[in-house]
């Protein structure tokens, strides 16, 4: 797996800012990896639509450009590390 240029603050369910919450994206060849150190977070994809939900198990890729936001399901916490590179594989 490579190796992040970058990561978030841990943000919880507070912390958690506004921009994260609405429509946004990664830019041009910018991968994120949503992980979930506690608790569970709705991540809604608009471009194809999709949700999933992610936990401390289940860390959920976002390819460059992906238009989606992010919605706290209850206590939670948790980090985006950004790559150059796909970290999924």
């Amino acid at each position: 797996m490579p190796t992040p240029y970058r990561s978030t603050p841990i943000f919880d369910e507070v912390t958690l800012p506004a921009a994260l919450r609405a429509e946004h994206r990664t830019k041009v060849g910018v991968w994120g990896l949503v992980r979930v150190l506690e608790g569970q977070l709705k991540l809604t994809y608009l471009a194809p639509r999709s949700e999933t939900i992610v936990t401390p198990t289940t860390p959920t890729v976002i390819h460059p450009e992906q238009p989606h936001f992010a919605e706290p399901l209850g206590p939670m916490r948790m980090q985006v590390d950004f790559y150059h590179e796909d970290p999924g594989g």
